[in-house]
């Protein structure tokens, strides 16, 4: 039987040790005071924990390369709704933004991304073809993309499709879909 702290909790669970501990205080997550006071919590009740919360599967080799998301939009607003909105999920991924297509391309090449968010209305940017740039290269095109536009018709929708994207949602944003389709895709 497999023995945590409460810190290798949260490291297994891919969220802060304080998280885990508030689950403990909340009466949500069982845990046993060892000698000298500290905490001690089964595997099996944090599998079991994580299931009965669709909280996601308590993998520590998961856990510990935490997702990268690469969030590319010029408007500022948009990108910070969206980077709040990842931060306050469960999974616990690792965020960075570009405000330009130049800066998304060095990005994607430093930064490597699981996934891309990308507005393809920028004015330096032709989505269409970041896309497809992504998917062709063998180095890049296991980027998942999900691309936003405050302009998406069943047209453009089909079209970045076909040029790689992975999901599509139009502006404004219905951020707890996007919360779904991002886990989903680099789960």
């Amino acid at each position: 039987m497999k023995i945590f702290t409460i810190s290798q909790a949260g490291h297994y669970c891919g969220v802060p040790p304080e998280t885990v501990l508030g689950w403990i205080k909340d009466g949500k997550l069982s845990a046993e005071m060892a000698a000298g006071g500290h905490r001690r919590i089964r595997k099996d009740d944090v599998d079991r924990f994580l299931k009965e919360n669709s909280l996601g599967p308590g993998d520590l080799s998961r856990a510990e390369e935490r997702k990268k998301i690469l969030v590319v939009d010029d408007d500022d607003i948009i990108v910070e709704t969206i980077v709040q909105c990842l931060e306050e999920d469960a999974h616990c991924y690792e965020l960075i933004s570009a405000a330009d297509g130049f800066e998304a391309e060095a990005q994607i090449k430093h930064f490597c991304p699981d996934l891309l968010i990308l507005d393809i209305m920028m004015p330096d940017i032709n989505g269409y073809e970041v896309c497809r740039k992504i998917k062709s290269n063998k180095d890049t095109h296991d980027i998942k993309i999900i691309v936003l536009s405050a302009y998406m018709d069943e047209k453009s929708y089909q079209k970045m499709k076909e040029f790689g994207a992975d999901a599509c949602f139009s502006k404004p944003l219905p951020l707890p879909e996007l919360r779904q389709q991002v886990a989903k895709l680099i789960s």
